[in-house]
């Protein structure tokens, strides 16, 4: 059973809705959720916030947040889910801001840099994920949004309460 699969089962069983906000993996995350039959009975409303002008405007990302700490950090990551669970009303916001490459890195924040959030039960878990940097840029998304339907899992799994 796929990282979705399992993830969708569970949200129907316990009829609990999900939201995404992608940044790096520019909608792949909610393809996958979609691509499961039945999904619309979870799945609640879907954006690709790439540009930090749709992280502000839609999520509402301050921009005290982006312009100190950027797209890519701990701090836009739990932003957007607060913004993201705040605009839709979901049960459970999984977001995804990173640099897929193979151009955009620093040596702050290299190419292959991930952070995902997860808001649930008013908790956010942020979780960062390093990918080496000469990893192929489609790949590199696969493998973000691994990460992120893995911890939206993990957190529904273990049923955090605040």
């Amino acid at each position: 059973m796929t990282f979705e699969e399992e993830l969708g089962q569970i949200l129907k069983d316990k009829k609990l809705t999900i939201s995404t906000a992608e940044s790096c993996t520019g909608g792949l995350v909610s393809s996958r959720l979609t691509d499961i039959s039945g999904s619309s009975e979870y799945v609640k409303l879907n954006f690709v916030t790439y540009a930090n002008e749709a992280k502000n405007s839609v999520l509402g990302v301050s921009w005290d947040i982006l312009n100190n700490f950027g797209a890519v950090s701990e701090q836009c990551a739990k932003a957007m889910a607060d913004g993201l669970q705040k605009a839709t009303g979901c049960d459970v916001a999984l977001c995804t801001t990173g640099i897929a490459g193979p151009t955009g890195g620093t040596s702050d924040k290299p190419v292959g840099l991930m952070y995902t959030s997860v808001k649930y039960n008013d908790i956010v878990t942020v979780k960062e994920i390093r990918l080496p940097e000469s990893t192929p840029r489609i790949e590199m998304k696969q493998k973000f949004a691994d990460e992120a339907l893995k911890l939206a899992l993990a957190t529904v799994k273990e049923n955090r309460i605040a």
